[in-house]
C-alpha cells in the first residue's frame, strides 16, 4: 500500500474544495491549480499551495494535460485527482499521469476508455447482461442518407433521443418525436459534442417516455472487491441536467434495490472497475430499468450518498489509489434516513436557463441541523463565463424524506445569494411542489409544471409591493444617515407638512411607483396609485425595515449594491433597481437589432444579409458555460445586418444582427 503525501487537484470551484476538506482530514497535501479568472477563488486560498496556470478558458488551463502534470511533478505530487467535469474522464489524461510515476485517482485508462465511448459501453453491457435500449450509432451527420433514416425508424423507434457518443452532463442530447425533426436534431447534438468533448459522434437510443432517472454508486479496489452504495434518484432536471438529487428513492422497493445493485456490479466487473462510479439507469414506470452510461468519476450528486450511509466517498477514493482494500465498514452499510441536494446555478429561469455571470454580493446559506453546503464561491466571488455555472450544493439530511424536504425547502427560502441571477427560486418551488411531496416525478417534471408558473404559484400574493415599501423606507433611512445637517432628526421627519415622497423602481421588468408619507409611526403609502394597507413603522435603517402592515408584524432586510436593492422576508426575497429620478439617455440600438442575452461566444450564424427568415427561425448560436444558446426570429423579417462572425466573444446586450420587420 502507497502511503499518499500529497495530492493536485485537476479541478476548480466546489469539487476542489470537497476534496480539500477530505485530505487535511487524512494528511494528506493538498496543491490547487488555477486559472487567471479564479486566483482569487474560495478553494486556492483553502488549498496547501496553488501553481497558476496561465489563461482562462478551460483549453489553456484546467483541460491542458501537460500544464497540469507539469504542475503535478514541479511540487512533487504523489496523486492528481481529477474530481468531475474537465479531463475526469479522458483516458489519455490518466494515461499521461501513469507514465508520468503519478498515482490517477480514479479508474484505470482501459475502463475510462471502453465507456468513454456510449456505444461500446452499451455493447459490453449487453454481454455481461445488464439491460440495454436498442441504439444506433451516426458518425457523419452529413452523410445521413434515407437508408440511415429507415434505420432510425425501424431499430430505434420514435420517440427516439440523440446523444453524444463521448461525453454527458446532458450536452449533445435531443429528444426526437417525429421523422421530420432528425436531421436538425443531428446536426445541432453533433456540433455541441463536438464542441464540448471534441468528437461530434452521436447515437439514437428508444427514448422511454416519462422515465425516471435512477443511478447506482459503485466503489471496488484493486484486489477485486466491487461494492454498491444503493441508489440515488436524479429525475428532476433541466435541459438533461440534474438539479435535484436524492437517495433513497421513493420508487424503489427492497427488492427492485437488490436487482438494481446486482446491475451495477456486473457492469463494474465487466470492465474491472476501480475507485469510485456510478451506474446510470433509465427506469420506466413499470419498474423495468436499462443501462444509460457508467460515469467513471465522483459524483456531483456524492453528498447524498455520503449523508444516508455515513461514509466519505472521497476517503474512500483515497484509500483505493494508494493500493488499499475497500474498508470492512462498506460491506455491512445499510441506508440511514434520507438526503435530498439542491444545486445552486448561476442562471436566469425566466430567460430558459440562460446562464448568468457578476459579482457574487452576499452568500449566506442559514445553520439549519441537517443542512450541508458544498460551495464554490463567497462573497466577493467573480461568476464568468468560462466555466459550468454550478455556484454551490445545499443538501438536507433527516429521519425521513418529508424531514429532509422541509429542511432543504426553508434552508433555500432563507438563502441570500445577491449579485446573481440564479435558480434558487424554482429550487423552492420544486420542493414545495405536491408532485414532489408525493414522490411523483420523472424526467419530464419540468417540462409538464413551467418553471415560471411554478414559481408564480408560490408567491406570497402582495409580497412585491410590501418589498418595494420596504426598500423605499430603507432607501430614506440610508439617505437620512448620510446627510450633513440636521442630523438628529428622524427619517421622514417635516415640521411643514408636504407632498409625498415618490420613487420608482424596475420588478421583474415592470416600473412600480411608490408615494410614502411618514408620520410618527405611521406611513401612509400607495402603490402605483393603489392604497396600501396601514403601516405601523417599529424601525427603519438602511439595511432593515421593521413595520407592521393591518396588524401583522415583519422584519425585512434590505441589502443595496449601486441601484440594485435586495429585498428579503422570512421565506421571499425581491429584486428591485431603482429608476434614477430624471431618466435614463435614450437606447442607441438600431430598430430591429437582436442582442446577446448573456456573454459567449458566437459559434454559428444560420442566416445570410439579405434573407428573409421567419419568425422562430435559428438566425444564431451562441456558445456560454459549455451550452449551446440559439438566438432566434422574434419576427418575419429580412436580415440587414449582420453584426459579428463566427469565433468572436460578445458581451450581454451586444448587437448581433439586425433585422427589419416585414411590413
Amino acid at each position: 500500500m502507497t502511503l499518499l503525501r500529497s495530492v493536485l487537484i485537476a479541478n476548480r470551484g466546489e469539487i476542489a474544495s470537497r476534496i480539500i476538506r477530505t485530505c487535511r482530514r487524512m494528511d494528506i497535501a493538498t496543491v490547487a491549480i488555477f486559472s487567471e479568472a479564479d486566483e482569487n477563488a474560495p478553494f486556492v486560498a483553502e488549498a496547501d499551495s496553488a501553481v497558476a496556470l496561465h489563461g482562462n478558458t478551460p483549453s489553456e488551463t484546467y483541460l491542458s494535460s501537460s500544464a497540469i502534470i507539469e504542475a503535478a511533478l514541479r511540487m512533487h505530487c504523489d496523486a492528481v485527482h481529477p474530481g468531475y467535469g474537465f479531463l475526469s474522464e479522458n483516458a489519455n489524461f490518466a494515461r499521461e499521469c501513469l507514465q508520468a510515476g503519478l498515482i490517477f485517482v480514479g479508474p484505470s485508462p482501459q475502463a475510462i476508455e471502453l465507456m468513454g465511448s456510449k456505444i461500446t459501453a452499451k455493447e459490453i453491457m449487453a454481454a455481461a447482461g445488464v439491460p440495454v435500449l436498442p441504439g444506433l450509432t451516426v458518425e457523419s451527420v452529413s452523410d445521413l442518407s434515407d437508408e440511415d433514416v429507415d434505420r432510425a425508424r425501424q431499430v430505434v423507434g420514435y420517440p427516439l433521443l440523440v446523444k453524444a457518443a463521448y461525453g454527458g452532463g446532458g450536452r449533445g442530447m435531443r429528444v426526437v418525436r417525429a421523422e421530420t425533426e432528425l436531421s436538425e436534431a443531428l446536426e445541432g447534438a453533433s456540433h455541441e459534442a463536438l464542441s464540448a468533448f471534441g468528437n461530434g459522434t452521436v447515437f439514437l437510443e428508444h427514448y422511454v417516455d416519462s422515465p425516471r432517472h435512477i443511478e447506482v454508486q459503485i466503489c471496488g479496489d484493486t484486489h477485486g472487491e466491487v461494492i454498491h452504495l444503493f441508489e440515488r434518484e436524479c429525475s428532476i432536471q433541466r435541459r438533461y441536467q440534474k438539479i435535484i438529487e436524492e437517495s433513497p428513492s421513493v420508487a424503489v422497493t427492497p427488492e427492485l434495490r437488490s436487482m438494481l445493485g446486482d446491475a451495477a456490479i456486473s457492469a463494474a466487473r465487466a470492465i474491472d472497475y476501480v475507485g469510485a462510479g456510478t451506474v446510470e439507469f433509465v427506469m420506466g414506470a413499470d419498474g423495468r430499468f436499462f443501462f444509460l452510461e457508467v460515469n467513471t468519476r465522483l459524483q456531483v450528486e456524492h453528498p447524498v450518498t455520503e449523508l444516508v450511509t455515513g461514509l466519505d466517498l472521497v476517503e474512500l477514493q483515497m484509500l483505493v489509489a494508494s493500493g488499499g482494500h475497500l474498508p470492512e465498514q462498506v460491506h455491512t452499510v445499510s441506508l440511514h434516513g434520507h438526503a435530498i441536494e439542491a444545486r445552486l446555478y448561476a442562471e436566469d429561469v425566466e430567460e430558459g436557463f440562460l446562464p448568468t455571470s457578476g459579482t457574487v454580493d452576499r452568500f449566506l446559506v442559514p445553520a439549519l441541523p441537517g443542512i450541508r453546503v458544498d460551495s464554490g464561491i463567497a462573497e466577493g466571488s467573480e461568476v464568468g463565463v468560462h466555466y459550468d455555472s454550478m455556484l454551490a450544493k445545499v443538501i438536507a439530511y433527516g429521519a425521513t424524506r418529508e424531514d429532509a424536504r422541509r429542511t432543504l425547502a426553508r434552508a433555500l427560502a432563507e438563502t441570500r445569494l445577491h449579485g446573481v441571477i440564479s435558480n434558487r427560486e424554482l429550487l423552492v418551488a420544486i420542493l414545495r411542489d405536491e408532485d414532489f411531496r408525493s414522490g411523483t416525478i420523472d424526467t419530464g417534471f419540468l417540462a409538464r409544471k413551467d418553471p415560471i408558473a411554478l414559481m408564480a404559484g408560490q408567491r406570497t400574493p402582495g409580497v412585491r409591493a410590501l418589498h418595494t415599501l420596504c426598500a423605499s423606507l430603507a432607501s430614506q433611512a440610508e439617505r437620512r444617515e448620510q446627510a450633513r445637517v440636521l442630523t438628529t432628526l428622524p427619517s421622514g421627519w417635516r415640521n411643514v407638512p408636504n407632498g409625498p415622497q415618490q420613487v420608482t423602481y424596475r420588478v421583474d421588468g415592470e416600473a412600480v411607483t411608490v408615494s410614502y408619507r411618514v408620520k410618527g409611526r405611521s406611513v401612509a403609502a400607495e402603490i402605483d396609485g393603489a392604497p396600501f394597507p396601514m403601516v405601523e413603522l417599529y424601525s427603519q435603517a438602511p439595511t432593515r425595515v421593521d413595520l407592521a402592515v393591518d396588524g401583522v408584524r415583519q422584519s425585512i432586510e434590505v441589502h443595496r449594491v449601486g441601484e440594485t436593492l435586495y429585498v428579503d422576508g422570512a421565506t421571499e426575497g425581491t429584486v428591485l433597481r431603482e429608476v434614477r429620478r430624471f431618466g435614463e439617455s435614450e437606447s442607441s440600438v438600431a430598430p430591429g437589432s437582436l442582442l446577446a442575452p448573456m456573454p459567449g461566444t458566437v459559434i454559428r450564424i444560420a442566416a445570410r444579409q439579405g434573407q428573409w427568415v421567419q419568425a422562430g427561425a435559428a438566425v444564431m448560436v451562441l456558445e456560454a458555460m459549455k451550452m449551446e444558446h440559439t438566438i432566434i426570429a422574434p419576427h418575419d423579417g429580412t436580415v440587414e445586418e449582420l453584426c459579428v462572425e463566427v469565433g468572436e466573444a460578445v458581451g450581454t446586450g451586444r448587437v448581433l444582427v439586425i433585422l427589419k420587420e416585414d411590413t
